[in-house]
């Protein structure tokens, strides 16, 4: 008993101790861990990558270079990011049907699944903004009134004041927002496609984002209606007033020549 206790007085027994525990809890983590679903996802995302770099191989070097790195006919895709990819792609902007001062939207050639590969593989390249969760761009909740303010501060000046387009210089032009998936508009605001410029998190917040969405739907989407009356297309005031003076002061003058005339076949009967 006077050698046990001589031990536990020693000076390296409470290291000894919590060496021991620090072993034994690395055994049991190490033993029960989930370690296989790790492992899992990462065999699954280089499996991803492998399948986008066919992918990109066929259909996106040609222009944007074997590595991503750009060419003449295509900018670099470094530093991109897969929420870039995801956008174009998905719109079916890319790849590109032709060269031109725009690329307009047109079909998509790829599944899903496709363009998950695609933006695996471009965003292995260079960090760059990350696609979006359905949590993040679900308009659900959102500040309908925020948001119009925010829209008219920051996206009327080019796709007008409910989100119709409007043309832009050099051939270029902002594209109509109807019909527009609440994903793809979060994506455009993150990664500035073609002439619009970016929004990222640290100039544009999250909920931000989706207040914008939220007034975009509710303006510009299936269920929109107009309690004012006729939109004239939503173009804004330029439309409004064309209106109020073809057709308001078209109809004062009708009126105006229309007493004229009665008034002189009174005073000659």
């Amino acid at each position: 008993m006077k050698k046990l206790s001589a031990r536990r007085r020693h000076p390296l027994a409470a290291v000894v101790v919590l060496l021991f525990a620090l072993a034994a809890t690395g055994g049991l983590y190490a033993a029960f861990a989930p370690a296989g679903t790790a492992k899992a996802d990462e065999t699954a995302q280089s499996l991803a990558i492998e399948e986008g770099k066919k992918l990109y191989s066929v259909g996106c070097a040609s222009c944007h270079g074997t590595g991503g790195q750009g060419t003449s006919d295509g900018p670099s895709l470094v530093g991109v990011g897969s929420a870039a990819v995801d956008f174009q792609v998905a719109t079916g902007r890319m790849p590109a049907q032709q060269p031109g001062a725009q690329v307009p939207k047109k079909p998509n050639i790829y599944s899903q699944a496709q363009i998950d590969q695609l933006a695996a593989y471009v965003a292995s390249l260079g960090a760059g903004p990350i696609t979006p969760t359905e949590s993040q761009y679900d308009p659900a909740g959102a500040d309908i009134a925020r948001g119009g303010e925010l829209f008219r501060s920051n996206c009327a000046q080019c796709h007008n004041f409910t989100g119709e387009g409007g043309a832009l210089s050099n051939g270029k032009y902002a594209p109509s927002l109807e019909g527009v998936s609440p994903k793809h508009l979060y994506e455009a605001m993150q990664t500035g496609p073609q002439n619009m410029p970016s929004f990222p998190d640290t100039t544009m917040p999250e909920q931000e984002k989706r207040d914008i969405i939220a007034y975009v739907q509710a303006v510009n989407g299936e269920k929109a209606d107009n309690p004012g009356g006729l939109s004239l297309g939503g173009l804004g005031p330029v439309s409004e007033g064309l209106f109020a003076w073809v057709f308001g002061l078209g109809a004062l003058i009708a009126v105006a020549v229309w007493v004229a005339a009665h008034t002189a076949k009174a005073k000659k009967s």
